[in-house]
């Protein structure tokens, strides 16, 4: 036996060189001294498949898989081998047999999906080949022997995705025009998602997540007796940032300021960067009364908001500025107990904004409120500046005594548990 062990390792290493001739040569060795050896007989199956002999590989490869009955590996390349053979019912049965022994192998969950997309089964191919990119894990992760195939995984299962929504879409589109714009936005989300186009978009708090909450991205203005009113006063708000900007431009500060040590993750392009820079007015609930003073419009004009205001937290309001050619990465807010407004002042063209599902551009005088605990994000294509006004206010959803319960709770989470 021992010269059987040292007869497979001298295969193996052959093998391993690309020596393909001299790894056969100690395989038939292997197979003369030991007739039943499963790694010879399945070793000679593949250098059968080498020299296309498909008909000598399939008897090999089969005689190895009845003594490892539960290897799926054997089993995927036996149906390789048949299919090289002409024997596409034995390939499927082969692919069929090796998820069975193991539903996640990722060799035979693109086995299936290729051979599903030779056969012209577009539907099905694609849903294997979503699940095989979803077993596969984070692309970085993906081994190099498969990328190749992952990456066409990914393309197939993304074009019919696509396909497949602009026909749900399509199917819907003569009742939207009945629907308000909210009520449409719902069902034009809900066909992207049945088409796998994209995921439900919900609700993450980074501190306080209030369940039960409807997950809206955008709040009507309508529901805001207040809007009218602020929005109103939007071209004295804009001299007012207008004189900040040229008399304090040294005050807007870069948003993104994390120390070191912090993970930077998404906020790696933009940590102390003046790309995103900030004229703070309120910062988790304190006042710059200098800067309020500076803008004594704009003060005004928040105090007749129904600002959110939750000790350490809220209210927050700021003029946000966007550099050219920049885009803020998506990410989520504190907690869904306030809503997050923009007043559009300077607003050049190429300028978008997502709520989850929902993409809207800013109009200059138009306040956008939305719930910042789903996943948003923001985009500066033009060659100008762009910068709102953005504040807090409460969830017109929750009760006036909810408030309450949200500072209680709010409070009761900074203060240290008692000894």
């Amino acid at each position: 036996m021992d010269e059987i062990a040292t007869l497979i390792r001298q295969a193996e290493a052959a093998a391993n060189s690309g020596q393909w001739a001299a790894a056969e040569k100690l395989w038939l060795e292997v197979r003369r001294r030991d007739p039943g050896n499963p790694r010879a007989a399945f070793s000679l199956g593949v250098h059968a498949m080498q020299r296309r002999s498909f008909a000598e590989a399939c008897t090999l490869i089969e005689e190895a898989q009845g003594a490892s009955p539960a290897d799926p590996f054997i089993l995927l390349t036996l149906s390789k081998a048949r299919r090289e053979n002409g024997d596409a019912e034995g390939e499927s049965a082969a692919i069929e047999h090796a998820l069975a022994v193991d539903p996640y192998f990722l060799p035979a969950l693109l086995a299936k999906a290729q051979r599903l997309e030779r056969l012209g089964h577009r539907p099905t191919a694609a849903m294997f080949f979503r699940n095989a990119v979803k077993v596969a894990g984070p692309e970085k992760s993906w081994p190099d022997v498969l990328r190749g195939q992952l990456v066409h995984a990914r393309e197939v299962a993304e074009a019919f995705a696509r396909d497949k929504h602009a026909h749900l879409d399509a199917a819907i589109a003569p009742l939207m025009s009945s629907l308000a714009r909210g009520q449409a936005e719902r069902w034009r989300e809900a066909a992207s998602i049945m088409a796998g186009v994209t995921a439900p978009y919900r609700q993450k708090a980074n501190q306080l997540y209030v369940p039960r909450l409807p997950a809206i991205p955008f709040y009507d203005r309508s529901c805001f007796a207040w809007a009218g009113e602020l929005e109103a006063r939007t071209a004295i708000i804009r001299e007012e940032l207008r004189a900040a900007l040229a008399d304090e431009s040294q005050d807007f500060s870069p948003y993104i300021t994390l120390r070191p040590g912090q993970p930077v993750d998404q906020w790696r392009d933009l940590n102390h960067s003046a790309r995103w820079r900030h004229y703070g007015l309120w910062r988790n609930g304190e006042p710059d009364r200098r800067r309020l003073e500076r803008c004594p419009e704009t003060s005004r004009g928040l105090e007749g908001v129904d600002m959110a205001s939750i000790a350490g937290l809220c209210p927050n309001a700021m003029f946000s500025a966007l550099a050219p050619h920049t885009e803020i990465p998506p990410h989520t807010g504190e907690t869904n107990a306030r809503l997050v407004v923009h007043l559009p002042l300077i607003v050049p063209e190429k300028c978008t904004y997502r709520v989850g599902f929902e993409h809207r551009n800013w109009k200059e005088g138009e306040l956008l409120i939305f719930d910042d605990t789903i996943e948003h994000t923001a985009r500066n294509d033009s060659d100008e500046l762009r910068v709102v006004l953005i504040f807090d206010v409460w969830n017109p959803l929750l009760a006036p005594e909810e408030r309450e319960v949200v500072r209680a709770l709010a409070a009761a989470n900074s203060t240290p548990l008692p000894a």
